[in-house]
């Protein structure tokens, strides 16, 4: 069974495999790249998920499986900011028992025939049911089936987990440049001799040193330019619901009842990646009636001061603010976590007992 997440056609296009991976995101953009000089329709990323994992093991491997397909359209959009791609996705497999690398080239192949796909591309860390060995196999099993398979040239993991990566003069930039302005702001952009002079040698010895550890990944300029953009945007935002909160909170301080309702919350949140995880946590942190306590890849613990700061961060305006920044103006507009349902406040089922 195929769960198609769009009805449109897709003849003359890409099909790429997805699974968890460190190389995935390179890849989704190597295929978006591929499907745009060849003058593709669009870009098929599927997830082939045996049915015994999504039944007889955890039902929430499809809600995971999903997510992660979310993840890589959202990526392939930012690669196609002028959406000349359809982008599909799909989980499939999942009435199947796949176990041997036929298993997995004959449900690729299915889906290829189905939507008259002639062209698959690869992740070179892609692991089909988890066994990254029979990779090898599946790509021989297709091209033996008449299909064009490509890996995508984005270089496969040292297993070793080496701690520098290949990095370039735009890294240790953009790295130098972070890096001095933040001595200047420390310093209160006094932009005094001695404070350019400093600065600049700080930012040379932080940048020789963490360049190819910190920016370990490809920086895009493109992508960069319209993520600043998106930033400048936010910032005014989150300056408006600080002094908002600031407000609430000192409402309820000087209040002679002072009603506070301080609790803790869990929120899963729909961004992923250090820096915009990083930004909504600090984002919480920064507003008033609400602090990040711990964070645990998505999953976030907060404590809340006052119902209307526990409602706000339910509701979700900041994480849309932040998907805007990282993901673009489509992203936004994504379910809020008390929609989602991955939203509670840790001892409410206690207190209802």
């Amino acid at each position: 069974m195929v769960e198609q997440t769009s009805g449109r056609s897709a003849d003359s296009a890409l099909l790429v495999p997805v699974g968890e991976s460190v190389t995935l995101r390179n890849t989704v953009a190597y295929a978006v790249e591929v499907a745009l000089e060849a003058d593709l329709v669009g870009v098929h990323f599927v997830a082939p998920v045996p049915w015994h994992d999504i039944d007889d093991v955890d039902p929430s491997v499809r809600e995971a499986t999903q997510e992660l397909l979310d993840r890589v359209a959202t990526w392939a959009g930012e690669d196609d900011p002028d959406d000349a791609l359809a982008v599909e996705t799909a989980i499939i497999g999942d009435d199947e028992y796949l176990f041997s690398p036929d298993d997995y080239a004959v449900t690729l192949a299915e889906y290829a025939d189905g939507y008259g796909i002639d062209r698959i591309v690869i992740d070179p860390e892609y692991s089909p049911g988890g066994n990254a060995p029979i990779l090898r196999s599946m790509e021989v099993e297709l091209d033996r089936r008449g299909y064009t398979v490509e890996e995508a040239p984005v270089g496969r993991r040292v297993r070793r987990g080496r701690l520098l990566q290949r990095s370039g003069r735009l890294q240790f930039l953009t790295l130098f440049g972070v890096s001095f302005l933040f001595y200047q702001l420390l310093g209160g952009f006094a932009l005094t001799r001695f404070d350019l002079t400093t600065g600049a040698a700080s930012a040379a010895v932080v940048s020789v040193m963490l360049y190819r550890i910190s920016l370990g990944d490809q920086i895009r300029i493109p992508v960069l330019a319209r993520r600043a953009v998106r930033l400048a945007l936010f910032v005014p935002y989150l300056l408006y619901e600080i002094i908002v909160s600031n407000l609430l909170v000192s409402y309820v301080i000087l209040h002679p009842k002072m009603p506070i309702e301080p609790r803790m919350t869990e929120v899963r949140t729909a961004v992923w990646g250090g820096i915009p995880v990083t930004t909504l946590a600090n984002s919480i942190t920064l507003t008033p009636g609400t602090l990040t306590v711990r964070v645990d890849g998505r999953d976030f613990m907060v404590h809340t001061l006052i119902p209307a700061a526990r409602e706000g961060l339910f509701d979700g305006a900041l994480e849309r603010g932040v998907r805007f920044v990282f993901y673009g103006r489509s992203a936004a507009r994504s379910a809020t976590p008390r929609e989602r349902g991955d939203c509670r406040i840790i001892g409410e089922e206690d207190e209802a007992e």
